[in-house]
């Protein structure tokens, strides 16, 4: 699979963050989201397409009109991304850039992604 069509799927990913209709939200999940995908954030660890969706809709119900935005280009190597992202709050102000790391299957759809909120920490 070429870097475009990786790119591809990794902005259909975050279309479905922003989506607030749950049959198109799962429409896209199903084109970029492996079944058994496994999504790890500090707060979260979860594994299926199903568990996925819900968790965006949870998020979704907690920040009623925020939205992810990318704060990056979608680097791909191989089978493997990263980009950074933000949350935009419904009133216009921006959460902390965040970065997350995937890995796309055989199949060509995201089989992880782990992600890490906030600024790195800094050196001892």
């Amino acid at each position: 699979m070429d870097g475009n069509a990786i790119a591809n799927i990794v902005t259909q990913y975050m279309a479905a963050w922003n989506e607030p209709e749950a049959a198109a939200r799962h429409a896209l999940l199903e084109q970029c989201w492996s079944e058994g995908g496994v999504y790890v954030d500090p707060k979260v660890s979860l594994a299926g397409r199903e568990a996925l969706a819900r968790h965006i809709a949870t998020v979704q119900a907690g920040r009623p009109g925020a939205r992810l935005e990318f704060m990056s280009g979608i680097d791909v190597h191989h089978n493997v991304v990263r980009f950074l992202w933000r949350l935009v709050r419904a009133d216009g102000t921006c959460g902390d850039t965040s970065i997350d790391f995937g890995e796309v299957g055989p199949d060509g759809r995201l089989v992880k992604i782990i992600g890490f909120f906030g600024p790195p920490p800094s050196l001892p």
